[in-house]
């Protein structure tokens, strides 16, 4: 590994010795120092067989669930489709071929009875000749060959397939590409509800926003009871801290909020009073009445960025808008240009979080992806999802809830795969990092998860909705 030199400093003590110069770094280390610097190569080394460990295993478990895969099962749906397709034409061709010979016969029947009626008037007056006989011989001949004619009718088949061609597209799949993952994620712990839906303190009923404070208080949307529920940390109890009077538009009333964030100064509670097409501000500490701020908005969820800007999302016109105070329509920073799949349309958007540089993520929910807007933009950037709904880790399904870490990793509540994902800047698939093991009420599963929240200490907090509790996950970093 090293070779001894003439006396030089030792990168490590700064000392003249006799120095050893290492093959790899070409750095001089003292005979002391040089020990401690292959100590320390060794224990990269061991870290790097554990890494290889930790990837043997997950490719263990990838070939052994290999027979399963939702790959598979889209190949199943498919045929399943095809097949449908193949009986649905079929099905019409039939009503067709049915309805054009009935029509054909309907004509001969009305010939039939026209000459019917004629031989029937000749007969009873007794006015026929052999012109006549002949004609009416004439007109049964043609009625008996287009009666004939009937049977040439024959079924057709264009050479122009119907059905869609399936194949195996591996365009983004790249066997260089090493996703180890940097964190290691705890079992949930229950920081909200938990115990049943109802309306009592200890309870929550279909929860969707969620915001946590400094001091790691949680605040819920807590829909069905039409209200905002505070939890301390460590409480085992909330306090309803706005609405929880029945639901209603009065000033101390809401109807199915769905989101709550906290302004610039912290003194108030900006909360999406969805059911009333408003949004309101509610004083955070014993507010019995809210302001309006924003009237007639279909306000889906809410962000406020460092300045005190109010980001929304509104479903019927597919678009985002900035709001600042005294505000009459918004500024539009993302969509607004109908329903669609187009990078600048989205189409029924929900979550939005705001980035520190002015750039929002927004969950483009009936898309099945995550985009980012950057400030003047116009149109946006797909970071997750983007290729359809599904259960791949290239897909998501019905996204809600968006967070983004200090080191732009998106974290995405994929709703209706009951897990939360996490893309790392600029990956081409995400990892799972909740729900590993399906749709549950264990610790360590989910049953529709909808809002998230980072804290500072970069703990995930989750609003599992049809568990109807807040779960808090700590990640180990590495």
């Amino acid at each position: 590994m090293a070779a001894a030199t003439s006396k030089t400093y030792c990168v490590t003590c700064k000392k003249e010795k006799v120095t050893f110069k290492c093959g790899g770094c070409s750095e001089d280390f003292c005979y002391q120092h040089l020990g401690d610097h292959q100590l320390e190569l060794s224990k990269q080394f061991d870290e790097i067989e554990v890494n290889r460990d930790i990837f043997r295993q997950s490719l263990t478990e990838h070939i052994e669930q290999s027979n399963s895969d939702d790959l598979f099962e889209q190949i199943d749906r498919w045929a399943q489709r095809s097949i449908e397709i193949i009986q649905q034409t079929a099905e019409e061709t039939k009503r067709t071929l049915t309805e054009t010979k009935n029509q054909y016969f309907q004509e001969l029947e009305l010939k039939l009875s026209k000459l019917t009626e004629q031989l029937r008037q000749k007969r009873q007056e007794n006015d026929f000749n052999e012109i006549s006989l002949r004609n009416f011989h004439e007109e049964l001949n043609q009625l008996t060959k287009e009666l004939a004619e009937s049977l040439t009718i024959s079924i057709g088949e264009e050479s122009t397939s119907f059905l869609s061609k399936l194949y195996v597209d591996t365009s983004e799949l790249s066997l260089f590409e090493f996703d180890l993952k940097n964190f290691e994620v705890h079992s949930g712990l229950t920081v909200a509800g938990g115990n049943g839906m109802g309306s009592e303190l200890d309870q929550l009923s279909r929860p969707v926003g969620i915001f946590v404070d400094n001091e790691q208080t949680v605040y819920v949307a807590d829909n069905e009871n039409h209200r905002i529920v505070e939890w301390k940390l460590g409480a085992r109890t909330g306090r309803v801290v706005a609405g929880g009077n029945g639901q209603g538009k009065q000033s101390n009333q809401l109807s199915g909020p769905t989101d709550i964030a906290l302004n610039k100064d912290g003194t108030h509670l900006i909360i999406c009073d969805l059911g009333n097409k408003r949004v309101v501000s509610w004083p955070r500490r014993n507010g019995t009445n809210g302001q309006v701020l924003i009237s007639n908005i279909d306000c889906c969820r809410i962000s406020i960025d460092k300045q005190g800007f109010f980001y929304i999302s509104d479903r019927e016109k597919h678009e985002v808008r900035r709001w600042k105070a005294n505000d009459t329509s918004g500024r539009l920073v993302a969509g607004g240009n109908g329903k669609g799949d187009r990078l600048d349309q989205l189409n029924n958007p929900t979550f939005i979080f705001v980035h520190d540089d002015n750039s929002i993520y927004i969950s483009d929910w009936g898309n099945h992806r995550v985009v980012r807007w950057i400030e003047g933009a116009k149109e946006g950037v797909i970071v997750a999802g983007g290729h359809g709904k599904g259960n791949s880790l290239m897909q998501l399904a019905n996204p809600q809830g968006v967070v983004v870490d200090d080191i732009s990793s998106v974290f995405v509540a994929d709703f209706t795969n009951n897990r939360i994902m996490c893309w790392s800047k600029d990956a081409v698939h995400g990892n799972v990092v909740v729900g590993r093991y399906g749709q549950g009420d264990e610790a360590d599963q989910l049953n529709r998860p909808m809002g998230l929240s980072l804290n500072e200490q970069g703990d995930l907090f989750v609003v599992d909705q049809w568990n109807v509790r807040v779960q808090r996950f700590d990640f180990d970093r590495k």
